[in-house]
């Protein structure tokens, strides 16, 4: 069966008959080499299939640097990010393709600055990402400098200097420049004002002060800014600006300075300090405001919010906020889409006073707040709700009514009111068996998030009639082998994490997992139960891809025998491992008794 990730590959939809053929030509290491001596062909192949192939031959561990020059006519773009075998070599071969205009080794830890020689002279460069590829200096970037198509260039928490960062100016080119985590001073910063054509800057991390920020307004195309951890209190009028982040920044304000105001879209202020909140949004044109992070910045009063008629996106998660600030968010709800309260003071009664104000929120989180099962009778009533969080709140699932003999009312129900709901996360909170009925009572559910230590195998058998359910955790719960061994999963169902389950015992687990071969199961036993029978578990496409990759990586006949005797010991117990040792000892190596010193 083809992988899903056939499905989608260079942004477009592939043909059956493409997958099939990408499927068969990726299926092991000697199908590879029957085709790589078609040299001429593969020439030819067009550009977005050169990609889906290339893209399969990493997943699958089949791409080494030699293979690389039979792409070096077809690939356009390349992303290599993460794989930690990518170094000079790579790279070489890299250098020699002819039409590649994007190339991305974020995280190739082997890459140096004698690696990126291999890119001098690139004529259709435009796009390089060396994030976090520590080994990269200053010498690094003049090896770039003869490449003057390069427009985007990402060199994040890498070894470059001040100098280096200087050299940058001969990039005439640039749109988007990222500098986070580098030592940036001001002097720095303003030796790139020549960049007119500059639209993204990321400094965060910087050593920019405020004398710096008054450089930025040299930049006439600058829409996006990222000073984040940095020194800068009093920002000038970019105005520009459509996407600003300051997070953990002290703040006094923002885009304040003469001409046009800027207009903003995306403001990122998470953990900041703010000197005047109120007067620090007041220097901006806010009408284009449509998202607003302000998590984690210790605020009580958020009656600037009014001002915000088009927030769409609104953050005030781990702050101080509680009921009486909830009327300033109803007054900005009318296009408001996603609303986190997460780690507030906001109640059940705060949430009561959104119903009537929110009707186009999608997405709400009140995870860690002191919202019981009320607000879940509250939120019933925001129809448009198609993903509810809850975690670690005091939903129990059932509300008492007056009296102490009345009997219970499952407050889930009211979220069957929300047919668009998708997405409900309940884990952390006291459920038990008889409050998961209402949840199996929703059809529409894609992802549901359980964890308590309440549910039994009685919670796992209702779920199981949730036709459209992809993702399903119930962590903590007390399932039975018993009970694992009847679940009838979903059709649609494609991950089951059943983390600390801890009554689940491996041999019920491996069982379930040979039945249901394309279902995602997570537990602690899993992994030591696919390691245990790893021939058994693996599909033959990703056996013949492990064989041919220890085929093509030993170098020596040593290193294919020690890794056979390593496979050999794996199908033993400690125990039996134990015994054999033991009983080894008392024979001799050469194999004759009759010799052996006494």
């Amino acid at each position: 069966m083809a992988d899903r990730s056939l499905l989608m590959e260079g942004g477009e939809l592939q043909s059956p008959l493409v997958r099939l053929c990408i499927e068969a030509a990726t299926q092991s290491g000697d199908a590879v080499e029957t085709w790589r001596r078609q040299r001429r062909t593969l020439e030819r192949l067009p550009s977005q299939l050169a990609q889906a192939l290339i893209h399969r031959l990493l997943c699958r561990r089949l791409l080494y640097p030699s293979l690389l020059e039979v792409f070096k006519y077809s690939i356009e773009k390349i992303d290599l990010s993460g794989e930690s075998s990518v170094d000079a070599e790579w790279m070489a071969y890299l250098g020699a393709f002819h039409y590649l205009y994007s190339l991305n080794v974020s995280d190739c830890h082997r890459i140096n600055s004698s690696a990126l020689w291999a890119l001098s002279g690139m004529r259709y460069l435009k796009e390089v990402d060396l994030s976090r590829c520590s080994k990269v200096d200053d010498a690094g970037i003049k090896h770039l400098l003869s490449i003057q198509t390069i427009e985007i260039l990402l060199i994040s928490e890498t070894s470059v200097t001040t100098n280096g960062v200087t050299l940058l100016s001969s990039l005439k080119r640039l749109s988007k420049l990222d500098l986070g985590g580098l030592f940036i001073t001001d002097t720095t910063l303003a030796s790139l004002q020549v960049l007119t054509s500059l639209q993204h800057l990321d400094l965060w991390g910087s050593d920019i002060s405020n004398d710096g920020a008054s450089i930025l307004v040299k930049f006439p195309n600058l829409t996006f800014l990222n000073l984040a951890w940095t020194k800068v209190t009093v920002l000038p009028n970019v105005s520009s600006i459509a996407c600003l982040n300051m997070s953990n920044c002290t703040i006094h304000s923002i885009l304040k300075g003469e001409g046009n105001k800027a207009q903003i879209s995306k403001l990122i202020l998470a953990g900041a300090l703010f000197k005047d909140i109120t007067k620090a949004f007041s220097y901006f044109d806010s009408s284009s405001l449509s998202f607003l992070d302000l998590s984690n910045s210790s605020l009580r009063d958020v009656s600037f919010l009014p001002i915000l008629h088009a927030l769409e996106h609104l953050e005030l998660s781990g702050n101080l906020v509680g009921d009486d600030s909830v009327k300033f968010i109803a007054s900005v709800g009318a296009n408001l889409k996603t609303l986190n309260l997460s780690n507030t003071r906001v109640s059940s009664d705060g949430v009561a006073v959104l119903v009537g104000h929110v009707l186009k929120l999608e997405t709400i989180s009140l995870d860690s707040t002191p919202t019981d099962d009320f607000a879940i009778s509250y939120i019933g009533m925001i129809p448009s709700l198609k993903a509810v969080s809850m975690k670690g709140t005091n939903v129990r699932g059932l509300i008492q009514q007056n009296g102490g003999d009345a009997e219970c009312v499952l407050s889930l129900t009211a979220l069957e009111n929300l047919k668009q709901l998708e997405k409900l996360n309940l884990e952390e909170t006291p459920l038990k068996d008889e409050a998961i009925v209402a949840i199996s009572n929703m059809k529409q559910l894609t992802h549901l998030s359980l964890r308590s230590s309440f549910l039994t195998d009685a919670s796992l058998h209702h779920l199981s009639s949730i036709p459209n359910l992809i993702n399903l955790s119930m962590r903590d719960a007390i399932l039975t082998n018993a009970g694992l061994d009847s679940f009838n999963p979903p059709p649609s169902l494609q991950v089951l994490d059943l983390t600390r389950c801890w009554l689940l015992t491996k041999d019920a687990l491996l069982s379930f997992v040979q039945r249901h071969s394309g279902l995602e199961v997570r537990h602690e036993l899993v992994t030591a139960v696919l390691f245990d029978n790893e021939d058994k578990c693996c599909s033959p496409l990703q056996t013949s891809s492990r064989t041919s990759q220890q085929r093509r990586f030993s170098s020596s006949p040593l290193k294919s025998e020690i890794a056979t005797i390593i496979d050999q010991r794996l199908k033993y117990s400690r125990a039996e491992l134990l015994s054999m040792q033991f009983s080894s000892m008392s024979v001799d190596p050469s194999g004759d008794p009759a010799t052996s010193p006494k």
